[in-house]
């Protein structure tokens, strides 16, 4: 493994390193927790100093930590460069301020940053923005670069996404690997692509292929160890975590992730409680027209959209006879139906008076700025990320009406990442829905 005193890049020297030599030199940063220890401590130690150079690399130094709203600090004090408005822009670009990212890449043109990277840095930053037109327009610029640049391939690939183009994205990762092998984020990518579209065994191949080429690629042997979990080979998802806590002995997500591996070597899997879980739901699905009921019954119940038993559960008596035409008659005949399944009208709505504390909570999380924010904020691990993911549940407010029993029922879910959830919720003064 690569290690800095190996990487002959020296941040302070006479000579401002290379674009893809700081790539090369955050790579290594992040490949172990002492080389990130011993990276910060060489920053640090040049926080104090004033010379231009020093101050310009400080800045590009703190980027790379993650040290994000210090990096723009100290860059916005050094001397103007297409160096120092690149690292900028990725820094505003972190911090989500897109319409200061986009200024300073305009900026980095104009001190002489090459027109395409600029353009791409363009692409994707509207692309984080949320405006996919702004950023086709940008890669418009550069299609000439069509079948050239491995580059332009993957922020096309990105942008084909955030559209719902799985396919082209698929199709354009494979391009600009085609073009540049060792693209690391067009193979992370598309075998993240891979992994979401059920592709298990694709996708293993190509995270195997990104843990074997680099550094510890810590997203990467997670995502695989994940993958391999699924499929029930606990000890290669071992193995994966393992690499991971050599380098990084404290992190958070893998720490969590080896306690649910092996957890799930003892996971009990009750067969019984779900073959009467998938029983249930049949019989809520079962059509109204199964069964022996007056015309006028029938009738009254398609003009009112109830199509199956699990409808009627979210219908109250009261709401059935005050439709026109319908009478006791009638509810007795529905109420009978029921009653043979050990159902009853408004069972459903009983439940959700029980949640009458969600609506105050929900309330607060919205004044709090919290109830839209993507659960992505919430920094959890890849098991929790992907379970989410499987559950449609994309922002902060709608995993906080979600009930501690529909995560679990997610497949290879556990307490662990159920905990997890909980107690990153909490410090935000939020929670599950309870039914209690």
């Amino acid at each position: 493994m690569e290690q800095l005193a190996e990487l002959d890049i020296n941040l302070f020297g006479d000579q401002l390193p290379s674009m893809e030599e700081f790539k090369a030199l955050s790579r290594v940063v992040h490949s172990s927790e002492s080389s990130q220890q011993k990276f910060t401590a060489e920053i640090e130690a040049h926080l104090s100093k004033t010379a231009a150079a020093t101050v310009l690399a400080t800045g590009i130094g703190l980027f790379i930590l993650g040290r994000y709203a210090e990096a723009v600090g100290k860059l916005e004090k050094a001397p103007d460069g297409k160096e120092k408005f690149m690292y900028l822009a990725f820094a505003q670009r972190r911090l989500r301020e897109y319409e200061a990212a986009i200024a300073s890449l305009k900026q980095a043109a104009k001190a002489g940053a090459e027109a395409m990277t600029v353009n791409l840095e363009k692409a994707g930053t509207y692309r984080h923005a949320g405006d996919v037109e702004a950023a086709a327009k940008e890669l418009q610029a550069c299609a000439n670069f069509e079948n050239v640049s491995a580059e332009y391939h993957y922020q096309l690939a990105r942008l084909q996404e955030a559209q719902g183009q799985y396919s082209k994205a698929v199709d354009n990762y494979k391009t600009a690997l085609e073009l540049a092998p060792e693209h690391q984020r067009a193979l992370f990518h598309l075998a993240y692509r891979y992994d979401l579209s059920g592709y298990e065994d694709a996708a293993i191949e190509h995270y195997k292929q990104i843990v074997a080429d680099s550094p510890v690629f810590v997203s990467a042997l997670l995502n695989l160890a994940v993958l391999y979990e699924d499929i029930g080979k606990f000890d290669p998802a071992g193995i994966c975590v393992e690499k991971v806590l050599e380098c990084h002995p404290n992190h958070p997500r893998a720490m969590l992730f080896k306690k649910d591996i092996e957890s799930s070597k003892t996971m009990y899997y009750d067969e019984e409680k779900e073959r009467k879980r998938s029983r249930k739901n049949q019989i809520l699905e079962t059509p109204i027209s199964d069964f022996e009921l007056s015309v006028r019954s029938r009738n009254c119940l398609r003009k009112m959209n109830i199509r199956t038993l699990g409808d009627l559960l979210n219908i109250s008596e009261a709401e059935l006879l005050s439709y026109k035409n319908f009478g006791e008659t009638s509810l007795r005949e529905i109420k009978a139906i029921l009653e043979q399944k050990n159902l009853h009208l408004g069972m459903a709505l009983e439940d959700k008076q029980l949640q009458s504390g969600e609506a105050a909570e929900a309330e607060e999380a919205e004044d709090q700025g919290l109830s839209n924010k993507p659960v992505e904020d919430l920094q959890l691990s890849v098991r929790a990320r992907k379970c989410l993911q499987k559950l449609n549940l994309h922002t902060i407010g709608e995993l906080c009406r979600t009930t501690e029993a529909e995560l679990l029922g997610c497949k290879n879910f556990g307490v662990t990442s159920l905990n997890e959830i909980k107690k990153a919720l909490g410090s935000l003064g939020l929670s599950l829905r309870s039914l209690e």
